[in-house]
């Protein structure tokens, strides 16, 4: 089981073979957040390859870390067909804030 703790709290958690990778960063499938723990940040960002991410700021235990989650809630299709599964709101975790423990 692979997790994303963010201060001592597991904010999202999967089994590997569940998971995306790209670009360095594992990407979650929506199912394995923990409910209430992303809040839609402000920030946006487009990429050039994959198109429009969303940020959140994860909150726990009280505590809200500012932009330390994303996804990319419709990514291009050929982003998709680059990675060859479609990461539609998977969410990744900002490695400077979350611990990502396999």
């Amino acid at each position: 089981m692979v997790k994303a703790v963010i201060g001592g709290t597991v904010i999202a958690q999967a089994e590997r073979d569940d998971l995306i990778s790209l670009e360095g960063n594992l990407y979650f499938p929506p199912a394995a957040i923990r409910q209430g723990s992303l809040q839609p940040s402000s920030t946006r960002y487009t990429c050039p390859w994959k198109g429009a991410a969303r940020y959140y700021d994860v909150i726990t235990d009280g505590s809200q870390t500012h932009d330390a989650a994303w996804c990319y809630p419709h990514p291009h299709q050929s982003a998709v067909d680059r990675v060859g599964t479609d990461f539609s709101g998977y969410v990744a975790f900002d490695s400077r804030e979350a611990d990502i423990l396999d």
